[in-house]
């Protein structure tokens, strides 16, 4: 293998990886500086030239020449007549620039040599994938997927670098095909074996965040500011936003003329519900605005517990809780709140939705209910059980049971009015 040989070989390596050219020919300096050390015991009188662009390399030996015997160092120092016959003109005092080729090391040396360089840009590359995505964690990339196993993605960026996407970090409705385009964020870079290993996600509360800087100029320019989000992936997602221009409506910017802004991440989120709420130091006005849509009558604070009572009429409850207990959860995760829900009965002709005791009775239960017409509290309360069990497939145990359960909340919440 000549020189040219060489260097081609490290070219070729090279394009697919992506390092600077200082680099490249630092390292190829390196390699070859230790295989003359290996020859010749030092290195000091060689010049090693690399032109990366044209594939060249030359190893160049310098020595001074001396009288005929004078000859001390024979690494540094050449005699009269041994520079007569590398070239007639030389005469003493002058330095012999002689060429070294690839061919005195040696073919093993050389191989070797091969073997090493590989090695070195290896590592190399390593670590500068490290560092770039050291340094961008916590931005959005895309990445082509390339393989889809089962517990993970595999993704490749633009430079080929391998990059992971657990399925725990993606949202529960993402779907994708070889070949497809995904956006995350850079969740974190391992070291697994002295080996990079970037992990990706779309779950991470930053990734929304960071889809709001980018569609929201105003957040990117730092007129808004993000001052907190909770989601459930895929589900729901609340963030509270502040704006240090009171010229600016922070909600409005952040949704846009009729949700223009907000819909292309809803739809990134596979049809996440996101609600923008004004941030205030205020706490009470906090977890009113947190517990939206739901309309609240009146709340108790315990600031040393951080705990909340929050009355609302009937039919707000539903909203306050929603679906799966999904709203009081972000809302409390939001406000640092543990939030208590209360019905508000003003008088003895307030009713409740069946809906409201959906965590007490079973769902097909209350179905069973609404097919008769049964719809609220007091409209199965008005029915006796033999009534109630020849109308519908319940058992009378189960009847029993819920009636038990209606009255006992009518009773509480007259004890608590009174």
């Amino acid at each position: 293998m000549n020189a040219a040989e060489l260097v081609d070989s490290f070219s070729e390596f090279k394009e697919f990886k992506n390092i600077d050219r200082p680099t490249m020919m630092r390292v190829l300096e390196d390699v070859f500086r230790t295989l003359i050390r290996k020859k010749y015991g030092s290195d000091d009188n060689f010049d090693v030239i690399v032109n990366t662009d044209k594939g060249d390399l030359e190893i160049w030996r310098i020595r001074e020449i001396v009288h005929n015997g004078e000859v001390e160092d024979p690494l540094s120092e050449i005699s009269f007549d041994d520079s007569q016959k590398v070239d007639a003109d030389y005469e003493i005092g002058e330095e012999l620039y002689e060429k070294v080729e690839l061919m005195h090391f040696g073919r093993r040396a050389v191989l070797a040599a091969r073997q090493t360089l590989i090695s070195r840009i290896l590592e190399l590359e390593k670590d500068e994938v490290y560092k770039k995505y050291k340094d961008r964690v916590g931005e959005i990339i895309t990445a082509e997927v390339y393989q889809i196993w089962k517990k993970e993605l595999l993704c490749l960026d633009d430079d080929g670098n391998e990059l992971i996407l657990p399925k725990m970090e993606m949202i529960g409705a993402d779907f994708f095909k070889k070949g497809e385009q995904v956006r995350a964020i850079v969740k974190r870079v391992d070291l697994k074996n002295n080996n990079p290993v970037i992990i990706l996600s779309r779950t991470d509360k930053l990734f929304l965040a960071k889809l709001l800087e980018l569609e929201v100029p105003e957040i990117f320019d730092g007129l808004i500011n993000i001052k907190r989000i909770e989601r459930e992936p895929g589900e729901r997602a609340k963030v509270a936003v502040e704006s240090y221009d009171d010229r600016i409506d922070p909600v409005g910017a952040c949704v846009g003329m009729k949700g223009s802004r907000i819909h292309g991440i809803v739809r990134e989120l596979k049809n996440e519900n996101i609600d923008i709420i004004n941030f205030t130091n205020n706490d009470q006005l906090f977890i009113s605005r947190a517990l939206s849509p739901a309309k609240i009558l009146s709340m108790d604070l315990d600031l040393e517990s951080k705990r909340a009572s929050v009355y609302l009429k009937p039919e707000e409850v539903s909203k306050a809780i929603g679906k799966g207990g999904l709203n009081i959860k972000l809302a409390s995760r939001l406000t640092g709140y543990e939030l208590d829900v209360y019905r508000d009965l003003e008088d003895d002709d307030v009713d409740i939705d069946i809906d409201e005791f959906a965590d007490e009775i079973e769902e097909w239960m209350i179905d069973e209910l609404k097919n008769i017409g049964c719809d609220t509290a007091k409209s199965v309360l008005e029915l006796s059980v033999s009534e109630l069990v020849r109308r519908t497939d319940l058992e009378q145990e189960s009847v029993e049971e819920i009636l038990k359960i209606l009255r006992e909340e009518f009773e509480q919440d007259n004890s608590a009015g009174a």
